[in-house]
């Protein structure tokens, strides 16, 4: 009997994608802890106190154009998912889990989190149910957990950043920098 293909689901706001995501969805394909990536940007996250910044339209488009620019052979093992941006009212991750575990019966499920996500969990809607179907994946930012080191960026800093105009050319994609400027997300 063979393994089950193992995929990823990796949720954000991506308000905007920044360099660590991208740099943490490369370090678990190439190190092979999962198959595939199913990239989700958030609808409406209940959790959150404060919408996302840009429209859910606009957080969509940041993460294709900065996924394009990956090598070939990682687009292929790459997806996104507009789930939950399509979903209305709250979304919520065992929703989405249910949905992809429908249409991806003969996969097993892990859900990349970080460590701050993870110490919530139990708040989260159905937790228990949740934790059933799949397994985490846990990334730490100070190097615990899974051996990768993510790279110390947030999205809040990266909008604040540019609000007051500060180059962030090192922190995002420069084609989602592009993208931002081109429609002045971020701006006051």
């Amino acid at each position: 009997m063979s393994e089950q293909a193992r995929l990823g689901l990796f949720g954000g706001t991506f308000d905007p994608i920044h360099n660590g995501h991208i740099h943490l969805i490369l370090a678990l394909l190439e190190r092979n802890l999962v198959d595939e990536i199913v990239v989700i940007p958030t609808g409406n996250p209940w959790m959150k106190n404060q919408p996302p910044s840009a429209s859910a339209k606009d957080r969509h488009a940041m993460v294709e154009i900065a996924l394009a620019e990956l090598p070939s052979q990682m687009q292929s093992r790459i997806s996104i998912s507009d789930s939950e941006i399509l979903r209305q009212g709250p979304t919520y991750t065992i929703d989405t889990v249910n949905e992809v575990k429908a249409s991806h019966p003969d996969k097993k499920l892990f859900l990349i989190l970080g460590d701050d996500a993870f110490a919530t969990i139990d708040k989260w809607h159905r937790s228990s149910e949740l934790m059933a179907l799949i397994e985490p994946l846990v990334i730490a930012r100070e190097g615990e957990g899974l051996d990768i080191a993510a790279l110390d960026l947030s999205s809040t800093q990266i909008r604040e950043e540019l609000l007051s105009h500060q180059d962030v050319s090192g922190e995002i994609p420069a084609n989602v920098l592009t993208y931002i400027k081109e429609r002045n997300l971020y701006a006051s």
